[in-house]
């Protein structure tokens, strides 16, 4: 099947649209991202179910998503080599067809080992097409709407709630089983859905929009002298290796030192990690803490815990994606004060919201909490894209994944572990409140660095 999805409209680039590919891109890998968080977040809905049957203790239940963070982090790397040098769209229709099976695989374990073993295989799939879907974002795009782009993709890290939800709902009707099997379906339909989009030409979109003169923003720009804002494109074999530009020949060590000193890259990248933490560990056990403190059953605490972060999620990143369109070019890093500034808060508020004796006051709090750290969702992601070059984009997120991944390895661990120790869920929740905090001030920090950043990337392309 040859890939029709995301040509060019009218069959040429138009460096001037929001959107010269059109939205089609995006509303895949937005089904793409939807479906892994579904599919990697079942566990917390029917987490006490499964500890009902197997007999297993908040350590080993804690130790799941530990191990399944390190194989992701194993293959963090070697996905972004992948990316940056092989077709983009066939690496991730080939992984989410790898989610399918070992979601199957959790379905049917007969015993623990089995059902850890199939969810460090899940954990490691997932790990292997970030890099590439950040890619190809970039050449989908402009950074005008790159923050949009990458906040409707990136949101979907934090719409696990639907899975929650819908694990806690399915198990409480038909059995914790059963809600793996039925995800297998939509995961096939996605793997069969990015066959069909055509790889883009790597870089072509940021030559074009930096010879326009202002490429920050594409739409209101008038081209100088002899740029080329509009330019026929021929067709590019979705699956053919030689569509990697020359750059794909740069040793790979060469690329990789190249990346590792890009300040902004670094920074952003270790904040992420350090929020991911936290966030791994308190909303891994968020339907656990529900059922024990407040009696409620699993697919009502499910329900709760999944409502708070989709509607947090889904309202932090519109608030997000406007803050960083109007503050983006206007203040310091804008981006990044708007993302690190609601990091910061939602934090503090998170820890009043983890105090609360009541259900309700914990609910609100918490909705209030995840919408404020989801103003970052729209823009750590875009200014990730704006400081890295095209010919090594896969790498860049491909690090990203690393220290986010390692991040949030040994939240859920964490949590457990205090909690085992001193009898109290809530005290190994907070555990991790400081260090998101920290997270959120490191990342305001990367605003020093950001401009500078970004600009060596565009007048890299203009020269290209």
């Amino acid at each position: 099947m040859v890939g029709t999805l995301g040509s060019p409209r009218a069959g040429r680039i138009d460096a001037t649209s929001r959107a010269p590919f059109g939205w089609t891109p995006l509303v895949v890998l937005f089904i793409v991202g939807l479906v892994d968080r579904i599919e990697a977040n079942l566990l917390s809905g029917v987490l006490p179910h499964i500890i009902r049957e197997w007999g297993i203790s908040d350590v080993a239940a804690g130790a799941i998503p530990t191990a399944a963070a390190i194989a992701g982090a194993v293959v963090a790397i070697p996905a972004g080599y992948l990316a940056d040098r092989h077709s983009r769209t066939r690496i991730i229709a080939i992984v989410v067809f790898v989610w399918a099976i070992a979601t199957a695989g959790s379905g049917l374990a007969t015993g623990f080992a089995v059902f850890f073993a199939m969810r460090v295989l899940l954990a490691a799939a997932e790990n292997i097409d970030n890099p590439a879907s950040g890619s190809l974002l970039a050449d989908w795009y402009p950074p005008a709407t790159r923050a949009k782009a990458y906040g409707l993709t990136r949101v979907t890290t934090y719409l696990g709630g639907v899975g929650t939800m819908i694990g806690g709902v399915l198990a409480a009707q038909l059995g914790w089983r059963q809600a793996f099997l039925i995800m297998v379906i939509p995961g096939v339909l996605t793997a069969l859905l990015v066959w069909m989009l055509r790889e883009p030409r790597r870089g072509e979109l940021d030559r074009l929009v930096a010879s326009s003169g202002r490429p920050g923003t594409p739409e209101t720009t008038d081209a100088e002298p002899g740029a080329t804002a509009t330019v026929h494109a021929e067709p590019v074999p979705e699956a053919a290796p030689d569509t990697v530009p020359v750059h794909g020949k740069v040793p790979f060590g060469t690329q990789f030192r190249q990346v590792v000193r890009i300040p902004t890259l670094i920074i952003v990248c270790v904040g992420l990690g350090l929020l991911t933490l936290g966030l791994a560990g308190v909303f891994y056990w968020m339907t656990t803490l529900m059922v024990r403190s407040f009696g409620v059953d699993t697919d009502t605490a499910g329900s709760l815990s999944g409502l708070i972060t989709v509607a947090g999620t889904l309202t932090g990143t519109l608030i997000g994606s406007w803050l960083g369109r109007k503050w983006h070019g206007t203040r310091k890093g804008g981006r990044l004060l708007a993302g690190g500034g609601g990091i910061t808060l939602g934090s503090v508020i998170l820890a009043v919201a983890l105090s609360m004796d009541t259900l309700a006051g914990l609910t609100v709090l918490t909705l209030l909490a995840s919408t404020s750290m989801s103003i970052a969702i729209p823009n750590m992601t875009a200014s990730l894209a704006d400081v890295v070059p095209a010919s090594a984009r896969g790498l860049g997120f491909a690090v990203l994944q690393l220290l986010i991944t390692a991040g949030g390895a040994f939240g859920s661990l964490i949590v457990g572990i205090v909690s085992e120790s001193t009898g109290s869920l809530r005290t190994g929740m907070y555990s991790l409140i400081p260090v998101m905090v920290v997270g959120g001030l490191v990342t305001l920090v990367a605003r020093t660095w950001f401009e500078r950043d970004a600009q060596k990337v565009l007048d890299a392309a203009r020269t290209a």
